[in-house]
Parts: structure tokens; sequence; C-alpha cells
């Protein structure tokens, strides 16, 4: 199943080139290109939203490759830990975010 996330932001232009860094440091990392796909933002009340989007062959290699961090998350939900460690990461890279799974 793919993960579609809403991002949240109050500095698009800034966060959206953090999201993109981070995320292309990711797909070096397990070795996955053109992972993700991103939707075109609206905005309301100051914060501006948009959908990010995880392909099968990046969501894949990142739960095979950081599948002992996704561990150590308490929910029992696979998608739920997969959206905890993407919100996790990308706030570690600098992006500041609020994030929610698309159900």
């Amino acid at each position: 199943m793919n993960v579609v996330l809403e991002v949240g932001t109050k500095n698009y232009v800034d966060d959206l080139l953090s999201i993109k860094k981070a995320l292309s440091h990711m797909e070096t990392l397990v070795g996955s290109y053109n992972g993700y796909a991103l939707s075109e933002p609206s905005s309301k009340f100051g914060w501006t939203f948009f959908k990010l989007s995880f392909k099968p062959n990046l969501q894949n290699g990142i739960e095979e490759k950081f599948s002992d961090m996704l561990e150590k998350y308490s929910w029992n939900d696979q998608t739920q830990k997969f959206v905890q460690f993407m919100t996790d990461y990308l706030h570690s890279k600098g992006c500041d975010i609020r994030i929610k799974k698309v159900d």
C-alpha cells in the first residue's frame, strides 16, 4: 500500500527545498530514485498544505533498510510506524512541518 502524507508548513519554499533534499538523500541511501510525488500546494490560514506520496520502491527500501528503527515505534500498525519514522526523519533534517497520514 502506498503511503500518502498531508504535509503542512508555514514556510512553503524553504521547507519544500528541505524536504526534497532529505528525500533525495533517503533515495540515495536505499538505492531508489524517483520514489515520491508531490501534489500542488493549497493555502489556508497562513499554512500551506500538500500531499507527499511514496512510491512502492522507495517505501519498501526504507522499510527494509530501517526495519530495526521502525520496530522501536510503539504502534502495532506498520503504516503508522512508517509515518512516524518519516516525520522524525524530516524533522531531523530541518523541516519545520506537520504531517498526518491521508486515509
